[in-house]
């Protein structure tokens, strides 16, 4: 196979992986540039339980992680059989799991919030928000599986159709039930909380049919009769390690967070601000990494490792230069697109200098992204979750809270120490794709 045809097909796997995921990040953006408009506390409250709800998330992923790698393998070893088998194991464990951890969200969503230090001011707008998507929560479980199958098969397209639809009922339905529009009551943040998991629902409903009419029409029971509990071990083998560099992040943000807290309300909505407007700084590079971790997954599955180096070396270099030119960008318009946002000077200020650090974070992110993604569909598991412990928990999290907390330098302090992991770990993971270290480990053997 060419790297010219591999150009085209990393191209058309990540291209609507990119429209698909801009669009989900613009879910949560959505609630915040609305909720803005509303009070800054209900942005730091929503902010503190996304934080949250991201953790929680990450253990959906266990699974969804393991099903694209493994489709994406065995498709690539046309091995149709096991495809199937993977996606119905992957959509009855999402399910179960997901209804058991929604149930212990909305029973247990004031301790939680709490056990986070989330502020006395801020549990009025926090308690209701988290009760509302954390009882939904097992949607998005689900929502995680089928956008898996479908992109590992190719069919990226779908799941990007669907954000589409997704979006523009939210956009509606935050601006009815947020201030009170159409006829609907005025219900703040607790309107933008039951618009996104409607959404969410819609989002299941519509992935499943595009899953019995464009991939798998039915679940044969004899691919299901014995058991195959071979591949659900294999799903939690690849899953859990995988998982774990993302799950190590997300508890990293939520401790920072906390720490964060212990500083202001004012810097916990700087906080927010800045991160739901760097999420489309990094967009590209996440899309990019994803849709070629497929295509590497495919290409080891058929045993062509320089190929799957190649492409692995193009979303490296596309990833960096255009992250890194999106957030200079961002940078340099940084004080009015936050003005837009809040007319607190000291967010403003504040937020415009982080925005500043991030040209140079996004160049570590964008390295992260590829190594990650890369390593892990090639089979190479537990590399990135070692390095991605050590480094987050020594470097970003210490340092930020020496730096922070315990100097008093503040927020953009921490910053900077976020730049700097992410530019470490990015720094290790290249070495390791470059040391092919990460050749004989597919889950695929002959």
């Amino acid at each position: 196979m060419r790297f010219g045809s591999l150009s085209r097909q990393l191209t058309s796997l990540a291209g609507p992986i990119f429209v698909e995921t801009l669009l989900v990040m613009m879910l949560g953006g959505v609630d915040t540039f609305m909720l803005s408009r509303y009070s800054d506390n209900s942005v730091a409250a929503v902010g503190v339980v996304n934080q949250m709800m991201n953790l929680v998330f990450l253990l959906f992923e266990v699974i969804s992680l393991g099903t694209s790698i493994l489709c994406s393998q065995y498709i690539g070893a046309g091995r149709r059989d096991k495809v199937v088998q993977v996606v119905g194991i992957s959509l009855l464990f999402n399910l179960i799991s997901g209804l058991a951890i929604s149930a212990c969200l909305y029973l247990f969503a004031d301790n939680m919030l709490l056990m986070m230090g989330l502020r006395p001011d801020l549990l009025a707008d926090g308690l209701p928000y988290m009760k509302i998507v954390g009882g939904f929560a097992f949607l998005q479980a689900i929502s995680l599986s089928l956008s898996a199958s479908l992109r590992s098969a190719n069919k990226a397209k779908y799941p990007m159709y669907v954000s589409m639809v997704v979006n523009v009922l939210n956009i509606l339905g935050n601006y009815s039930l947020i201030f009170g529009k159409f006829g609907m009551p005025a219900l703040g943040v607790e309107g933008a909380a039951i618009s996104t998991s409607v959404c969410r629902f819609v989002a299941v409903v519509i992935l499943l049919v595009v899953l019995f009419k464009k991939h798998i029409p039915s679940f044969p029971k004899k691919y299901f009769t014995p058991f195959p509990w071979i591949e659900l071990k294999n799903l939690l083998k690849i899953g859990i390690p995988s998982a774990g560099e993302h799950f190590s992040y997300s508890l990293s943000q939520v401790v920072i967070s906390y720490f964060i807290n212990m500083i202001s309300n004012q810097a916990l909505a700087a906080r927010s601000y800045v991160v739901n407007i760097v999420m489309f700084t990094f967009i590209f590079a996440l899309s990019i990494a994803q849709g070629g971790a497929i295509l590497i997954g495919q290409l080891v599955g058929q045993k062509k490792i320089q190929a799957a180096y190649a492409i692995g070396k193009r979303v490296m270099r596309l990833g960096a230069t255009v992250s890194v030119t999106l957030s200079l960008l961002t940078a340099i318009f940084g004080k009015h697109i936050l003005g837009m946002l809040t007319s607190d000077p000291w967010i403003i200020s504040t937020g415009a200098t982080i925005l500043w650090i991030e040209v140079l974070l996004e160049n570590g992110r964008a390295l992260n992204f590829f190594g990650v993604n890369s390593l892990r569909s090639a089979g190479d598991i537990y590399f990135p979750v070692i390095i991605g412990i050590i480094v987050m928990w020594g470097i970003q999290v210490v340092g930020s809270y020496i730096l922070g907390i315990s100097l008093g330098w503040g927020l953009i302090a921490m910053w900077a120490v976020f730049a700097l992991d992410e530019n470490i770990r990015g720094f290790i993971f290249v070495r390791r794709w470059n040391s092919f270290k990460w050749v004989g480990k597919s889950f695929v053997k002959n």
